[in-house]
């Protein structure tokens, strides 16, 4: 169990925090969620003491080990990677340390051996000698090949290095395991992985997530971080949704009745105050009046943006034509010979083990990189539009967010580009800001203002929900679930894939499966063709 007691958080003179009280218990899985800024990782660090809030106390049953996601992907580049996966459980690491230490002096002595003999006695009770091969358990099951484990962290790239910061945090059966954003960076083989093992995980988890479709899949309860309070809610985040929905709507209703009813005793009071017969029902009436108090609501701190993508043109039957696409970065075939037809009516979700192959893709169709071989033609009413996954040289310059939408807008009208930055709640001054210091988030609702003024029939969107809040997903979900063009796209997001998507394609190897399916029933049939192979195998093995 942990719990917050009175915490109260300030910075200057904003309370991030105040007077916050609440449980976590054994047992069950809480999502954290709230509004960009509303403090959801900085409540994480002050469960786990990186943070000292302003006032109260973070109370933890006494023996209980706590385990986090570290964010630092640089932190443990010295290391192995077994190793440090290993490190998550600090105690039974400094007792393989301390162990090595003993064994390997030449002058051992008999307190060395008394020592050695309680520390392997430790040892053994903490399962330590089936550490290592419950480290690689984790990291295969993360997606981290077995030739990998013995590497140096400074060898992996960025999505391995995150894939074994979770294995770390995972380690050992933490009692309370604290995890930020633990889907970021992951494919989506290891996301369904990650959903298994903490549906099946006995103890306490405190997550934050922007993936919907995640935290419907593990969450117990959800703990909803708004106006500076935490409020605890029974149920996944659909639920809480819901929950939070119908007591806006109770509450507005109730108001309403009593608003109703504070009409009719304040017309039965103006009436006939002055009427000596009726004076003891107009003073009943007044202080019935008195009595009637309206309830608080208020308004949620979320903010919706509004994504709108509506084409300048209609589009026409030809759309686009790939033929034998291949390529080859680095020596490794990343496309062989794709070839595919894109109608006027798909919403294409392209996913794959390897989403490096759906970003050269993109970067062809775009016309940023040339294939080596074969052909694509866009049909002659297209007018398509691109987002990057990295964006970083788009935003390099010294512009205003005004200044950078400017040359992409028909009207070189600065009200109306305005309009549109309103829209995706870019207000007042925000527009003044140099894009250059723009965060993640902010960037991507810049392009996506973009991509609304500039009137596109085809989008191209390559991981378009990375860095945005919950609401700003939602919104950018339903915009595309009504634009009437075609789309391309990535996510690691579940449900934006199976609410959007008619049409799967997924990279494998270098060639394309493309299948005219739900996101779900896809996963469905993969996992069953998995089931059979797997049954395939051993029916062989059961041959020899």
């Amino acid at each position: 169990m942990i719990q917050a007691s009175n915490i109260t958080l300030r910075l200057g003179k904003r309370a991030l925090f105040e007077e916050v009280n609440i449980k976590f218990t054994e047992g069950n899985c809480y999502g954290l969620i709230g509004a960009n800024g509303a403090g959801k990782s900085t409540f994480l660090k002050i469960l786990n003491g990186q943070l000292e809030p302003t006032k109260g106390d973070v109370i933890i049953t006494p023996g209980q080990r706590l385990s986090f996601l570290q964010q630092d992907h640089f932190k443990f580049d010295a290391f192995e990677v077994l190793e440090t996966v290993i490190i998550g459980n600090k105690r039974l690491y400094e007792i393989m340390k301390e162990k090595e230490i003993i064994y390997a002096k030449e002058d051992f002595t008999e307190a060395d051996g008394l020592r050695a003999s309680e520390l392997e006695g430790e040892f053994a009770a903490m399962d330590g000698w089936e550490s290592e091969s419950n480290a690689a358990a984790l990291l295969n099951g993360l997606g981290i090949e077995t030739d990998l484990h013995t590497m140096k962290m400074s060898e992996l790239n960025g999505g391995d290095k995150v894939k074994v910061l979770l294995a770390q945090a995972l380690f050992g059966n933490p009692d309370i395991l604290l995890l930020d954003e633990p889907t970021n960076h992951l494919d989506l083989e290891a996301i369904r992985w990650l959903e298994e093992f903490l549906i099946n995980f006995e103890n306490t988890v405190i997550v934050v997530s922007h993936d919907r479709y995640f935290l419907n899949k593990v969450c117990t309860h959800i703990a909803d971080i708004d106006y500076a309070k935490i409020q605890l809610y029974s149920g996944n985040y659909d639920f809480w949704y819901e929950s939070s929905q119908l007591m806006v709507k109770q509450m507005k209703d109730a108001n309403k009745k009593k608003e109703d009813k504070i009409k009719e005793l304040q017309e039965f009071i103006q009436r006939f105050s002055a009427n000596a017969s009726k004076s003891k029902q107009a003073t009943s009436r007044k202080k019935a009046l008195e009595k009637i108090e309206l309830d608080d609501i208020r308004p949620s701190s979320r903010k919706y943006p509004y994504i709108d993508f509506r084409p300048s043109r209609e589009i026409g039957n030809e759309v686009l034509t790939v033929e034998n696409l291949s390529k080859t970065i680095d020596g490794v075939k990343i496309l062989d010979k794709i070839s595919f037809i894109v109608g006027k009516e798909d919403k294409i979700a392209f996913v794959g083990p390897n989403t490096n192959a759906s970003t050269v893709l993109f970067k062809i169709l775009s016309g940023e990189l040339e294939p080596d071989e074969g052909s694509y033609k866009w049909g002659i009413t297209t007018n398509v539009s691109y987002f990057p996954k990295d964006n970083t040289k788009l935003f390099a310059g010294e512009e205003t967010i005004v200044e950078f939408l400017m040359p992409f807008s028909p009207e070189k009208d600065v009200t109306y580009v305005r309009g549109f930055m309103g829209r995706m709640l870019f207000a007042g001054e925000e527009g003044s800001k140099k894009v250059k210091v723009l965060s993640g988030g902010e960037r991507v609702r810049v392009l996506l203002s973009k991509m609304m003024i500039a009137g596109a029939n085809v989008l191209i969107l390559d991981e378009p929900t990375n860095h945005l809040d919950m609401e700003s997903i939602t919104s950018m979900n339903n915009g595309l679930i009504k634009f009437p063009g075609v789309a391309l796209f990535t996510s690691p997001d579940h449900q934006f894939i199976q609410t959007t998507a008619n049409r799967i394609m997924e990279i494998a190897g270098g060639h394309l499966i493309d299948k005219i399916t739900t996101y779900d029933e896809y996963l469905d049939n993969d996992e069953l063709a998995r089931k059979r192979q797997i049954s395939q195998f051993d029916a062989e093995d059961d041959e020899d």
